[in-house]
């Protein structure tokens, strides 16, 4: 990624974390939210994921989910949030807003920074929605999947 659409991205990401509701803000002051161009090799080998597939993931939730967490947990399980740029901006459609039309002639569109602001923020909400154990059902129940 190079670093112009680095800077766009990370600009669309501080607008989405101002306008979150305060109280989310603040969760994100108590851990870390990472903010990567892609997951790395040694991460998506944990997740089992083929390197091809590494622009498919916007975001993960690492760490014990607020509902698993002890009184005796250390930094160690720490919980974060992170962010990839390349998949966000792909689950997007790209920088650039496009149209085509499908084999049954249904319009699709796609790209663009307003797309790519919204998958910002369903990617935060989903992750931040698995700090609180939240699981996958529940998310796609409110639109965060």
């Amino acid at each position: 990624m190079n670093p112009e659409d680095r800077h766009r991205f990370d600009e669309i990401l501080d607008v989405v974390v101002a306008e979150l509701p305060s109280r989310l803000v603040e969760l994100l002051d108590e851990k870390p939210l990472v903010v990567d161009d892609r997951p790395s090799p040694a991460l998506l080998a944990e997740l089992g994921v083929p390197p091809d597939l590494a622009d498919e993931i916007c975001g993960l939730h690492s760490g014990p989910m607020l509902t698993e967490r002890s009184v005796d947990a250390g930094e160690v399980d720490l919980p974060m949030i992170h962010i990839f740029r390349e998949g966000v901006i792909a689950c997007a459609g790209g920088w650039t807003p496009w149209r085509s039309s499908s084999p049954d002639g249904e319009l699709l569109e796609g790209g663009g920074p307003e797309l790519i602001r919204e998958e910002i923020r369903i990617t935060l909400l989903h992750e931040i929605g698995h700090h609180f154990g939240l699981d996958e059902d529940d998310l796609d129940e409110l639109g965060y999947a």
